[in-house]
């Protein structure tokens, strides 16, 4: 936010000192609710927003929240619910939970200095796997050197052909087991939350009109220079869904950056069908786009989606509470998927299918965090 008299203080700037980051707060945490208002609380004005914000009209980051909010969860009763499996697996190594961490950029630094080294100990701790972004700091090798379990490489790319090839040869040397390439930011979207504030947040360095060039022949010659198997991250329709399949994808990760590249785009959940019947059993297929509640995740799972990724809420978690506060997240949108689960009457994620979800009319406006709303009430100050 503006200071009155002159320009926005630079995120990059503020965010040296970083939030006041108190890990023992987290064992308090009995709601995602509470997650997000201490983060809200937290963060300076100008991190919540490029965290929390989206391009434009901000009209993509909406959608994603209203799509899900359109769809309605399917019940039925007097069914053993006493035992109750969300596992999963991805690329043949099984997870814990159907919750991953996503690739969440420049941001994890801002919030800790050790940024996405927490990300890293929280997802192995629970379980599951998590996604480090080209831009994540303090860097991939030292992500990969805290955990034993190995983790997905997420590249952005900065420079020429010679430069990937050297991060990618880092990431196979760090251990890495997937690559994952961010295929919908070959033109950076205008997020005017940032813009606005005057806020120095713009992830990456070098030249953009390497990632601009970017295309399909690309991504062979990464998944053969990193010998791991391809995830491609930012399908969006069903005809990228088979060209990807097509150039060697192992995995499709249905994604639309949360809302902040392309504005007026289709809210992720109404695209995930048409990229299953695509893939048709070819790929596996991860999902993301305004996850908040672990209803969210069953929903995508019900239509098609192996696993799910959280950005926002990533975020959210590390400003809350640090590493301990990614732990209790993930934990509560864990108790929150059983809980929903068992009142569906659903005992395994295998049994998900689309015949789980109706068509409904949403209860409230879409907003960045309409999915919490005594957050949204303490917020108001009502």
């Amino acid at each position: 936010m503006a200071r009155k008299g002159g320009r926005a203080k630079p995120a990059r700037e503020s965010a040296q000192k970083y939030p006041c980051i108190d890990e023992r707060a987290a064992e308090n945490f009995v709601s995602l609710q509470e997650i997000v208002a201490t983060a809200r609380r937290k963060l300076p004005q100008a991190l919540w927003d490029h965290l929390s914000g989206g391009a434009d009209s901000e009209t993509t980051l909406l959608r994603n929240r209203q799509a899900l909010d359109r769809l309605a969860l399917r019940q039925r009763v007097l069914v053993d619910v006493r035992k109750i499996d969300i596992t999963t697996t991805l690329l043949g190594k099984p997870l814990a939970s159907p919750v991953f961490l996503a690739p969440v950029g420049g941001f994890v630094g801002f919030a800790h200095p050790q940024g996405v080294c927490n990300v890293a100990r929280a997802a192995v701790a629970h379980g599951t796997t998590a996604f480090v972004s080209t831009a994540a700091k303090p860097g991939l090798e030292e992500a990969a050197a805290v955990v034993k379990e190995p983790l997905i490489f997420q590249l952005y790319v900065r420079a020429d052909r010679k430069w990937v090839e050297d991060i990618l040869d880092r990431a196979r040397v760090a251990g890495y087991r997937a690559l994952c390439v961010c295929v919908d930011r070959n033109y950076y979207g205008r997020r005017e939350r940032d813009i606005v504030s005057r806020a120095n947040v713009r992830e990456g360095f070098g030249d953009p009109s390497f990632q601009m060039a970017l295309s399909w022949k690309d991504m062979g010659w990464m998944k053969e220079r990193m010998g791991v198997p391809l995830i491609l991250k930012g399908i969006a329709t069903a005809e990228d869904a088979r060209l990807a399949v097509e150039h060697g994808a192992d995995v499709v990760y249905v994604s639309n950056h949360g809302g902040r590249q392309l504005d007026h785009a289709q809210a992720t959940i109404e695209v995930l069908p048409e990229v299953a019947a695509a893939v048709n059993g070819r790929a596996e297929i991860l999902w993301d786009g305004g996850v908040q509640r672990g209803t969210d995740v069953i929903k995508a799972l019900c239509l098609g989606a192996r696993a799910v990724g959280v950005g926002k809420m990533l975020g959210w978690a590390l400003a809350a509470s640090g590493e301990a506060g990614l732990k209790r997240m993930l934990e509560l949108m864990d108790v929150e998927i059983r809980t929903a689960m068992g009142l569906m009457g659903v005992t395994s994620l295998a049994q998900l299918n689309p015949s789980w979800v109706r068509p409904a009319h949403p209860v409230r406006p879409a907003s960045q965090t309409n999915a919490y709303p005594w957050f949204e009430e303490q917020a108001r100050g009502t």
